[in-house]
């Protein structure tokens, strides 16, 4: 999938100023989401307004999460608390050694221990897996395609475009086709390997946890949370958490960066661990 995004952009490129193109706002977006990879553990704490908590306000936290930390073979995240009745969690970091882990309030009223640490030992996963560095890209290289495609639009209005017998552009007709469908197309991508991820780390979570148990069950309890008890979150972080927080609200399941929770649930209980 990261493939196929790289190809987009190369025809997007090509459509505009040949292959330079590409490099050009493929560079412009590694910018933009640089500060955002660096940051990402602080960016995402204050857009869910999660407070850091103590060991001493939580020991069963951390205890729990020191223990899956040492199975997992990575450092301990730092841990945080996210004001919110519905159950939930999320986990981010550029990398083990700058990780976050936050839990909203509602979690530990509604899952027993074995789906806490279900849940816990997923967001580890994400963190082992390294899944922002993986979404970091596949961002960069889905947010280089739409700026191409808005320039190109432009450039169209404008009549600033290749003409119709430039065959390396491809001619002007071609690129606009082009503008319209790509950024669509890297959209899906992107969505397409958030889903995956979220597979990976629920498959990866199961073998830190030592059964898919937790998890399954925890899964089924927070989507079912999840429509009765609102969230308010921003709309742009919503895909970090374990169940789109804002699942009550009718959305296409392709445009979705979660799997669906029965899929989900159906793998974890074919795992053999």
């Amino acid at each position: 999938m990261m493939g196929v995004l790289s190809i987009l952009l190369v025809l997007m490129g090509n459509a505009i100023g040949g292959q330079s193109g590409a490099m050009i706002f493929f560079l412009i977006a590694m910018v933009m989401n640089f500060f955002g990879y660096f940051y990402s553990d602080k960016i995402a704490i204050k857009m869910t307004r999660s407070y850091p908590v103590s060991e001493a306000e939580a020991p069963e936290l951390y205890a729990i999460v020191n223990r899956l930390s040492q199975r997992a073979g990575i450092p301990m995240p730092k841990l945080y608390v996210t004001p919110s009745d519905q159950p939930n969690a999320f986990a981010t970091g550029r990398n083990p050694s700058h990780a976050a882990v936050a839990v909203t309030q509602g979690i530990m009223r509604i899952l027993n221990r074995s789906e806490v640490e279900g849940v816990l030992a997923h967001e580890l996963a994400h963190i082992k897996n390294r899944d922002i560095l993986v979404g970091t890209i596949a961002a960069a290289l889905a947010g280089a395609i739409t700026m191409m495609a808005n320039a190109l639009q432009w450039a169209a209005i404008f009549g600033m475009g290749r003409g119709e017998d430039d065959e390396e552009g491809g001619g002007m007709f071609g690129g606009l086709i082009m503008a319209f469908i790509a950024p669509i197309a890297a959209m899906i991508i992107q969505m397409a390997i958030s889903r995956s991820r979220e597979y990976m780390a629920d498959a990866t979570g199961a073998r830190i946890a030592g059964t898919a148990e937790g998890l399954s069950n925890a899964l089924l309890k927070l989507e079912s949370a999840a429509h009765r008890i609102p969230m308010q979150v921003n709309p742009a972080s919503s895909h970090m958490f374990i169940v789109n927080p804002l699942s009550g609200a009718s959305l296409m399941k392709l445009f979705s960066t979660h799997p669906p929770i029965e899929d989900r649930v159906a793998r974890l209980r074919s795992m053999r661990l």
